[in-house]
């Protein structure tokens, strides 16, 4: 498996554990002080777990099991490196703005959420721009 592979997993699993945790913490508000979670806490559980846990384990799997390049394709590890960094900081930045955003709201941490939201849409297109010729018929396959 490859170093990146293993690091988009790995980070994934470290966004699941996340995710498990903020969702207990809710649980138990809810259930034991009787205090609904905010929407921005929702929002934060869902996303760590969505795009943080499966997007980054889909990704990493992808790059792990895809055809490897051929000379013909434009896949670029460079850039591989750079979405892995737009996706983990991404969403890093948008979890820890909208945990932040459900006790204290500010124009700031509205522009950290959107600046995280941005760095994940663009990680997503620049994953599938940089994938896209590896996903070829078997014929083409090294």
């Amino acid at each position: 498996m490859f170093e990146l592979s293993r690091r988009y997993i790995k980070t994934g699993f470290v966004f699941f554990v996340i995710g498990l945790t903020i969702g207990l913490f809710m649980i138990v508000d809810k259930h034991v002080f009787y205090r609904w979670p905010s929407t921005q806490l929702i929002t934060a559980h869902v996303h760590v777990l969505l795009i943080g846990f499966v997007v980054s384990l889909i990704m990493g799997v992808a790059i792990w099991m895809f055809p490897r390049p051929s000379p013909d394709t434009r896949y670029s590890p460079l850039l591989a490196e750079i979405t892995y960094w737009l996706l983990t900081l991404g969403t890093s930045v948008r979890f820890a703005g909208e945990v932040i955003s459900s006790y204290h709201l500010s124009r700031a941490i509205d522009t950290l959420i959107v600046t995280g939201s941005i760095s994940q849409a663009l990680a997503g297109v620049l994953f599938v721009y940089n994938m896209w010729s590896r996903v070829r018929p078997v014929g083409k396959q090294r």
